[in-house]
């Protein structure tokens, strides 16, 4: 298969690639910095220079020909401003959307957050809210596309753990949790997942939130 990241240099999409790569898919990372390319050639990937904020749609859609599936795990980073965070937290996905819709690409993946429906939430943090804000959004826009197969995964807490291949995986809806929550769960597990989620065709138009558990990954998308 040949997959396409938004993000190509995120820690979980570096993951992601590696595990991809080790069993033979063609992966391709998109990335902003050009000093970039090296490590996701490391991982076993290809690396296409293009900044999701100022990009086109046919620029995005290029890479993306015959691409199995597309992965949104980009972020703007924690101290961006609330306008970047809505260039790429809302902004990219969308154009990240219209790019595989142009290409033809059904298969869509996007890495969210556990807490994307406590935005409102009192004592959240304003950074933080400004944060869950822009995912949400991005989640509505995806809720609208019919012409794509997307899977939404909720990590809660990211660490740098090795992960040990079980989690915690449950439904979620749209609306997303109510209260914050801060369970813990490695990024190598939320990679594993989404490894998983890629094979199953079967899990389109379905929510997951994942923390660290102690159910075999293939296992948890079965129950």
């Amino acid at each position: 298969m040949k997959i396409v990241i938004a993000g190509g240099h995120g820690k979980i999409a570096l993951r992601l690639t590696r595990r991809l790569a080790g069993r033979g898919d063609s992966v391709v990372g998109i990335v902003r910095n050009p000093r970039h390319v090296d490590d996701i050639r490391r991982a076993g990937g290809e690396a296409v220079v293009l900044d999701l904020e100022h990009a086109s749609v046919d620029e995005v859609a290029a890479v993306l020909v015959g691409a199995d599936a597309a992965v949104f795990s980009a972020g703007s980073g924690n101290a961006a401003t609330a306008a970047r965070r809505d260039k790429m937290d809302r902004g990219a996905v969308v154009l990240m959307m219209d790019a595989a819709e142009q290409a033809g690409v059904r298969r869509f993946l996007h890495v969210s957050s556990i807490n994307v429906g406590c935005a409102d939430d009192r004592g959240i943090g304003e950074g933080y809210a400004v944060y869950l804000r822009a995912k949400r959004a991005a989640e509505e826009h995806i809720f609208a596309r019919d012409k794509l197969d997307w899977t939404i995964l909720r990590p809660g807490v990211l660490t740098d753990g090795d992960g040990d291949g079980t989690v915690e995986l449950t439904a979620g809806n749209k609306i997303g949790p109510t209260g914050a929550r801060f369970d813990q769960v490695a990024r190598e597990d939320v990679a594993g997942v989404l490894v998983a989620l890629i094979d199953r065709p079967d899990t389109a138009g379905r929510i997951y939130v994942v923390l660290g558990g102690k159910t075999p990954i293939e296992k948890a998308i079965d129950l």
